[in-house]
Parts: C-alpha cells; structure tokens; sequence
C-alpha cells in the first residue's frame, strides 16, 4: 500500500497563498496518478485537482483553476498543491489521494489510498 501524509495547512488571510505538501510512502511504485480533494464543514468532500504521476499532466475543478497549482516530485515521492488568491470558500480539510489505477479521474471513489488531511482556513 501507499501510505500519504499531508502538512501545510493554516490559517491565511483572503488573497494570500499556502503551499500544501504530501508526503507518499511504501509502495509509490504503483502510483499512476495523485489529486487533491477538499470538504468544507457541512458539505461533501470535492475534487480539487490530480496530476499523472509519470506525465505530470493535470486537471483543476472550475472553482480553483487559475488560482492553484498541482505539481510533483517523483524523486521525492512529493505531491504539492500552491493555493494563491485564497478566498474564505476555499476553507476546508484538504486531503491528498493517489491511485494505482490506471485512470485520471475527479472522482474518488477511484483512489485507494488517502491521507489523513490539513487544515485550511482562510479569514475574510
């Protein structure tokens, strides 16, 4: 298995940036692709972004496009989210997600193995 483990998080300021990290261990090997996903209290967790593990090709939700940016380190088995222009609605634990299969999905039920999540609250 693929064991992930997110650091980052804060508290921030509307406009302001953070940069979210994700740490994979044990079998990375298997990795095809890594996302993040976000759930704001009251509400379903949702896509936010994924990129291909070997590639590196991405995909954002309509919500963060332009404003985030995925990106990775194979060497380093390391997935990052830069988050600028932050808006209060962007408040949410932030989970990162990998999958062995061989998709570039949004959806999650298509990654299998999940870290445990970081906070993220921005203030207006």
């Amino acid at each position: 298995q693929v064991q992930l483990v997110e650091s980052g998080g804060g508290l921030v300021q509307a406009g302001g940036s953070l940069r979210l990290s994700c740490a994979a261990s044990g079998r990375t090997y298997t990795i095809y692709a890594a996302g993040w996903f976000r759930q704001a209290p009251g509400k379903e967790r949702e896509f936010v972004s994924r990129i291909s593990w070997s590639a590196g090709s991405t995909y954002y939700a309509d919500s963060v496009k332009g404003r985030f940016t995925i990106s990775r380190d194979n060497a380093e088995n390391m997935v990052y989210l830069q988050m600028n222009s932050l808006k209060p609605e962007d408040t949410a634990v932030y989970y990162c997600a990998a999958t062995a299969r061989r998709v570039l999905s949004r959806d999650q039920s298509d990654y299998d193995a999940w870290g445990q999540g970081t906070q993220v609250t921005v203030s207006s």
